[in-house]
């Protein structure tokens, strides 16, 4: 996905003298080609990331188009300030960029874990926020953030391809697989996970509806009262806190909507603790309970749950 991200950046910059890179250190050879042909639109800004930032409100103001880029945490959590006054406040028209998004640097510990990013960047007014789960999607973000007048995040972390590609509209939830018995809704990582899980549990004769969210904000309202109406079992399925997250996105929908009437609804994520195991990025994800059998097995005990209670 990074790499999609950066080809499709070098791309749109070709046609457009706007565009400016903009990075924390970190990475910089995936750009090599972007500052080779545009040197006066690319700066290494350092470990500075609130003046990367600040830098590229400024640039911004002046009419530029500033995708600024580092890892996750460190572009989201130092900066926020700047985020805040700087890009929100003013609506100014700066791309932020995250790498290794959630768990991606996984046996570097809790400072290098980014699964608060969406709980604290949804808070902000004006804010758009982009979670692709595929080489295609981060292409499809890209673009559309740069077509976006305003405030962009994209977060980039770690990803299977499903191989599924579709019509691409900001804020719109895309239906990865049919289903009437449950629905699965997810981001980014897990998208591929649950895809899987569903393809396993429709041997079991449970049909699973799996419903990719790219566009965490603005929250697809429509796609998701629809399944709750049409599946009433909702299991969401994300890398980042459960606090904060997809997850709280899409049970205030249900709410507001008035569709929770006898519906079973469970949030899978990081369950409020730090993420302080040692291990694989596969080993993280399985000690956390966020990988396929996980899901199939929180899937399948609040399906059932509602099967028992309707009699």
């Amino acid at each position: 996905m990074r790499d999609a991200f950066t080809n499709t950046l070098y791309e749109l910059a070709k046609k457009n003298e706007r565009i400016m890179a903009l990075v924390g250190d970190v990475g910089t050879i995936v750009f090599d080609k972007f500052r080779e042909n545009f040197p006066n639109r690319f700066f290494n800004m350092g470990i500075a990331e609130a003046n990367m930032i600040t830098v590229a409100a400024g640039l911004a103001s002046q009419g530029f188009i500033p995708f600024t880029y580092a890892i996750a945490p460190h572009i989201t959590m130092r900066p926020y300030e700047q985020i805040k006054n700087d890009v929100c406040l003013n609506n100014t028209n700066v791309k932020i960029v995250s790498v290794g998004a959630g768990l991606h640097y996984s046996n570097q510990g809790p400072t290098h874990h980014a699964i608060e990013d969406f709980a604290v960047l949804k808070v902000l007014p004006n804010m758009t926020i982009f979670s692709p789960c595929s080489p295609f999607e981060s292409r499809e973000v890209t673009i559309a953030a740069s077509e976006i007048t305003g405030p962009v995040y994209i977060r980039i972390g770690r990803a299977t391809d499903t191989k599924v590609e579709y019509e691409f509209k900001v804020g719109k939830g895309v239906e990865l697989l049919p289903g009437d018995d449950a629905a699965i809704i997810t981001t980014g990582a897990m998208v591929y996970d649950s895809y899987m899980a569903a393809k396993e549990l429709k041997k079991e004769e449970i049909s699973v509806r799996v419903i990719n969210i790219h566009t965490i904000k603005p929250i697809d309202r429509k796609i998701i009262s629809k399944a709750a109406r049409d599946t009433g079992v909702i299991l969401t399925v994300e890398e980042h806190h459960i606090i904060g997250g997809l997850g709280d996105s899409v049970a205030s929908v249900i709410l507001e909507n008035g569709v929770c009437k006898s519906i079973k609804f469970k949030r899978m994520g990081i369950d409020d603790v730090f993420c302080s195991y040692n291990g694989t990025y596969q080993d993280i994800k399985e000690h956390y309970g966020l990988t396929k059998k996980h899901i199939i097995k929180q899937l399948k005990e609040i399906y059932n749950s509602r099967r028992n209670k309707n009699g």
